[in-house]
């Protein structure tokens, strides 16, 4: 079994920056699939940003440019550094990995983007 926990969400006015990361319980060496999607109320979970491999990344087309996916195998840890946010970016977001097979989740964290 292995835990994931996000921090970082929290308030934050358009325009503003969030860093949000997330802990895995044992080590993310070799771990080919990290991810942090988000859900907007009433609507599906979405695919924000993945590594595919230990340096490859991919963005969802809304936040190319702003969002930018990174990790740190020596910490356990991978992270979310949000610029430029909008409203639409309102969501919680979830960590995601994808260990020996096994998918795992954390248990989300609130960003919200408001004046």
């Amino acid at each position: 079994q292995v835990q994931l926990v996000e921090s970082g969400g929290g308030l934050v006015q358009p325009g503003g920056s969030l860093r949000l990361s997330c802990v895995a319980s044992r080590a993310i060496v070799g771990v080919n699939f990290l991810a942090w999607y988000r859900q907007a109320p009433g609507k599906q979970r979405e695919l924000v940003a993945y590594f595919t491999g230990s340096t490859n990344t991919a963005y969802a087309d809304s936040v190319k440019g702003r969002f930018t996916i990174s990790r740190d195998n020596t910490k356990n840890t991978v992270s979310l550094q949000m610029n430029s946010l909008r409203p639409d970016d309102t969501a919680v977001y979830y960590c995601n990995a994808l260990f020996l097979g096994e998918n795992y989740w954390g248990q989300g964290t609130q960003v919200t983007v408001s004046s």
